[in-house]
């Protein structure tokens, strides 16, 4: 009897155990539309971590694009390189914005055209194992210049 008074005692203390957890949350995402004869074009979001631990993205996937990868574009001697970054970690409470001129998406052999007003489907995948669905607008490539 006494056992089982202290499984139970383990078991309702448990519940009061709190686990720190990421939460990547992902707004105002947009794709440039592609123009004719390209292979090519950048995802943008502000990627956002409503949770109380870091959360690290691996990478990107999308079923629009044969190959989709996490960038950075960097200044050195005054000319601009692109180079993939093969993790990204927001901090709780944080935001990092995937912008021209900074941290992007690469968004390689599309699968299908794609026209200004569609969505595209981005998958991003966490260390963690999560995988966090969301959808981009694709604008015209004038409009992102604003």
């Amino acid at each position: 009897m006494k056992m089982r008074a202290w499984w139970v005692a383990v078991l309702l203390g448990a519940g009061g155990v709190a686990h720190a957890a990421g939460r990547l949350e992902v707004h105002d995402a947009w794709v440039r539309a592609i123009p004719p004869g390209a292979s090519m074009t950048a995802g943008y979001a502000t990627l956002s971590n409503a949770g109380d631990a870091p959360v690290t993205i691996l990478t990107a996937q999308s079923d629009t694009f044969r190959n989709v990868s996490l960038h950075e574009t960097i200044v050195a001697k005054d000319i601009a390189k692109m180079r993939e970054v093969h993790r990204l970690v927001v901090a709780p409470g944080g935001t990092i914005k995937l912008e021209p001129g900074g941290y992007h998406l690469m968004l390689m052999s599309p699968r299908r055209a794609i026209a200004i007003g569609d969505k595209v489907g981005v998958t991003f995948l966490m260390q963690d194992g999560q995988r966090i669905d969301t959808s981009f607008d694709v604008i015209e490539p004038e409009a992102a210049q604003d």
